[in-house]
């Protein structure tokens, strides 16, 4: 028999709903079945948080089971004096004196509140008793950029059936979405279908967190006398004043040019190392220069004195 929600969760019925979301987002993390791989125990438990949060997750459903109208499993309670006949429920599943109302499910992206993507509450209540169909793992690679702005991905299942997956802005590589009900059949309904993504490198950026790193070759010219170069960022291309006088090392930073997790999420900095580059297969003009230019001979070691 199913555990009251708010007890699985840890709270009290007077819970806000940002506590219920903070308090699933913990323990979904904590049993979640990558973190725990061949832990059944862990398994059962990440399970049972999820089928808490789908019954007091969603503000309409949760009023449902506070009024009595949902049971712990978030079927609808039969009526005293329904009648056994066959009823259609708000999801478009039927029910009788065997079983609960029939269940529907949806794909819901809820990366704003978990970053290993859980999504997809019920469209009508709980399916049938009976054993539940498998859970189904599968591997994306999806290209850097794809994953820093989002896109839509359709993928074929092991059963040959084309499922279309959005992929939320600012994914991280190894982060897994979930695809609520469309999993291996069962008399219970489908199991979930768990999407791993992999992404792939960038021959230029570079992701730490929410920020993008680049290196940007400059010419000695340009390092010396300073100026405006051009420089790729994830939206596209950018002008960037390089100060004088700048050395190999020196980073620039544009900020709100990086990643940004969700939609309404502040965007991350994109950080520009720059590295100057001297013109291949020499320069003589460059080298007489400095043969006799008196600075040439500073000492930039100095600070290497006596360690």
């Amino acid at each position: 028999m199913a555990r009251n929600p708010y007890a699985v969760l840890g709270l009290a019925p007077t819970a806000t709903d940002a506590e219920i979301r903070a308090a699933f987002r913990k323990l979904a993390k904590k049993y979640h079945p990558d973190r725990n791989p061949d832990d059944k125990k862990a398994e059962d438990k990440f399970k049972e948080v999820s089928a808490a949060f789908d019954v007091i997750g969603d503000a309409e459903r949760r009023k449902k089971f506070d009024r009595g109208e949902l049971d712990e499993e978030g079927r609808e309670r039969a009526h005293p004096f329904g009648n056994w006949g066959s009823t259609r429920s708000a999801g478009g599943g039927a029910y009788g004196p065997d079983g609960g109302p029939g269940a529907g499910a949806s794909f819901e992206d809820l990366s704003d509140i978990f970053s290993d993507l859980f999504g997809a509450r019920r469209q009508g209540g709980a399916a049938p008793r009976g054993p539940r169909g498998g859970d189904v793992r599968y591997r994306l690679d999806v290209d850097f950029l794809e994953a820093v702005n989002g896109v839509k991905k359709r993928v074929t299942m092991p059963d040959n059936r084309t499922l279309d997956l959005v992929i939320p802005p600012g994914l991280e590589d190894g982060q897994t979405l979930r695809l609520r009900g469309q999993g291996e059949r069962g008399s219970n309904g489908r199991g979930d279908v768990y999407v791993e993504v992999s992404v792939k490198p960038h021959s230029i950026f570079e992701r730490v967190g929410p920020n993008i790193h680049i290196e940007a070759p400059i010419t000695l010219k340009e390092a010396v006398l300073g100026g405006k170069i051009t420089v790729p960022t994830v939206g596209g291309d950018v002008s960037v004043n390089v100060p004088k006088n700048s050395s190999s090392g020196t980073v620039l930073r544009l900020r709100g040019r990086g990643v940004a997790k969700g939609k309404n999420a502040p965007a991350g900095d994109q950080l520009i190392k720059l590295k100057i580059v001297l013109p291949e297969g020499g320069d003589k003009e460059l080298e007489e220069f400095i043969r006799n230019w008196d600075a040439a001979d500073a000492n930039s070691r100095k600070h290497f004195a006596g360690v």
